[in-house]
């Protein structure tokens, strides 16, 4: 059987379970979570899972959904292909869009989605022209400072037909807001958008780091965007809990199982406490994880979110629409796994690491550019990605059979593995918000809460992926973990064989011109009017959608927004044991 190790540290949960102690084993044995493997595997190795295959493995379709949500699986739909893009000015990213989209139409079969990447001063909630943006504007994403730049952003990209994801967080729903604000003003009726927000703050405190306000409002933020696409923006994802960055961090995946769904169920129990119906808001809530190296360990992982998930669901909250149960997830290979040297190989990864999510059951996809670590992926690098999954989806056969590595000893063994050891993650973290929290006669929240939101005052989820993250640094400085073209195949004469994507400082020269031009033409006391609009609902404990939709009609910008809602809640610099 399997056992777990995930380094010594400063916490119990991270030292060795089960008394094996991998250091003392051979390297091959272990995988990079750390999960202790037998040479092979047979029947007495999933003794459990055999006996209850109706309650844990069931058909694909059925609950709990181990082998995946639909019955025909990539039969009836193949996965979204959904390529990250956002870099320069609104005008260069709407450019790579539709170079996205054009490379999609070459098949009938395509089924494309956008997916929207910010620059850090966006994420971080300033505007082009905050002294603390300069050098920054267009470096790492596409810089969006107002409802102008919004519709510049999506000019003319039909976004009632085409999915858009969005990946923001500190300033989701002032994000949102402008979108929305910007579909109003072409006409497009809300029901008909297609989309997901980002919008995971937790995981930000975790790992990321671009948060704005303490963990308390900002949790409030994410409720107030789940309540409101429940009624306004139907076929809108208001939140993808993120495990992705948990797992750029450094974590294991069984931490970035863990974690990632315990901060699903601290926005499901907030929502719960104010009173909102789990089965009107639970069907909109999806995921977004990595896909890194170790093959079978990702498939698992995938196969056991989608378990916990439903059962929790079902079972912890109550929730009786089937869709409610499903664990809707969007994956990304690992750009943590991708080399600076020998960047070609990084194309060999990618592909295998997307085959692991596709065996996994993934509902879209995202493939890194073998560039990443150089730079914003070129144009070359984007269609290599986006072809890497054309030819897994058409010419590997991996769609013929819904979940074809069920039933494998291995397989089975690993899921239940992953599984256990994430619940008891997940059982630490309710302690800490005083136990489970559980439902009482009356259907009314009951037992701890917050339990996510005191482990981040802890400290806790930075030291357990620190500590994680240091054991595989050790294990590759050591050579105990062969990493090609790095530690070992090492090519000393490598010239770079590949181009590299330079943004110019004019983008940003241009931005802060447009900005000035944009406040310049507008309603001054429309815009006060909006602002203290803001500032009332955030005082008054009201859901501030509405007036950050007003606001960005109002022409207020994403800095001025942003600054509103933080002169009620503050700004967070980290807690006291950070």
């Amino acid at each position: 059987m399997t056992s777990t190790f995930t380094g010594p540290g400063l916490n119990d949960h991270l030292k060795p379970r089960g008394g094996v102690d991998p250091a003392a084993l051979d390297p091959h044995a272990v995988t990079i979570s750390g999960i202790v493997v037998d040479p092979s595997y047979g029947p007495q190795s999933t003794i459990e899972s055999l006996a209850n295959v109706e309650r844990d493995i069931a058909e694909p379709g059925q609950y709990p959904f181990t082998r995946g949500l639909f019955p025909q699986g990539y039969r009836t739909r193949l996965w979204t292909m959904r390529q990250f893009a956002g870099f320069g000015s609104a005008d260069d990213t709407n450019r790579r869009f539709k170079y996205l989209l054009e490379a999609a139409k070459t098949s009938t079969k395509a089924n494309t989605g956008l997916s929207t990447a910010f620059d850090l001063p966006t994420l971080m909630g300033r505007d082009s022209d905050d002294d603390l943006s300069a050098g920054e504007v267009g470096r790492c994403g596409v810089a969006i400072d107002t409802i102008e730049d919004m519709h510049r952003l999506y000019a003319d990209i039909p976004i009632d037909k085409v999915t858009v994801s969005q990946t923001i967080n500190g300033p989701a729903a002032v994000i949102w807001a402008m979108y929305l604000g910007m579909a109003k003003q072409r006409g497009i009726d809300w029901s008909t958008l297609g989309g997901t927000l980002q919008n995971d703050i937790l995981k930000e405190f975790h790992s990321q780091n671009e948060f704005i306000y303490p963990p308390e409002p900002s949790v409030k933020l994410v409720v107030d965007t789940i309540e409101f696409q429940s009624t306004h923006v139907p076929r809108w994802n208001s939140v993808s809990i993120s495990g992705y960055h948990i797992r750029e961090a450094g974590s294991t995946a069984t931490q970035e199982l863990a974690f990632t769904l315990r901060d699903g169920m601290e926005y499901v129990e907030e929502c719960l406490h104010r009173g909102l119906d789990i089965d009107q808001f639970g069907p909109r809530l999806s995921f977004f994880f990595n896909s890194h190296n170790e093959f079978f360990e990702e498939v698992c992982k995938l196969r056991a979110a989608r378990r916990i998930w439903a059962r929790m669901m079902r079972e912890r909250y109550g929730a009786k629409n089937e869709r409610s149960w499903f664990m809707k997830t969007h994956v990304q290979t690992a750009g943590c796994s991708l080399t600076e040297q020998q960047p070609l190989n990084n194309i060999v990864r990618v592909a295998y690491q997307a085959m692991a999510a596709a065996l996994g059951g993934c509902q879209s996809l995202h493939t890194d550019s073998m560039d990443e670590t150089l730079g914003l992926p070129t144009e070359q690098a984007v269609m290599v990605a986006l072809r890497t999954q054309q030819i897994l989806a058409h010419e590997t056969g991996v769609t013929r059979v819904v979940d074809p590595l069920g039933g494998a000893w291995f397989v089975e063994a690993m899921t239940d593995k992953m599984e256990a050891d994430a619940l008891d993650y997940i059982s630490e973290i309710d302690n800490m918000g005083g136990g489970p929290f559980a439902l009482d006669q009356q259907g009314k929240p009951a037992g701890g809460r917050m339990g996510v939101v005191q482990g981040i005052h802890k400290g806790y989820f930075r030291r357990a992926i620190a500590e994680a993250a240091y054991r595989f640094s050790e294990e590759c400085e050591a050579g105990d973990r062969i990493i090609v073209g790095v530690n070992e195949y090492i090519d000393n004469d490598e010239k770079r064989p590949i181009d590299i994507l330079e943004i110019p400082h004019q983008v940003e020269v241009d931005q802060v011109d447009r900005l000035k031009k944009f406040k310049e033409d507008r309603d001054d006391d429309g815009v006060r009017r909006a602002l203290d609009g803001i500032r009332e609902a955030a005082k008054n404990g009201d859901n501030v959608m509405p007036a950050l939709v007003d606001g960005a009609l109002a022409n207020c910008t994403l800095g001025e927004m942003v600054q509103a809602l933080a002169d009620i809640y503050g700004r967070y610099a980290g807690g006291p044991e950070w």
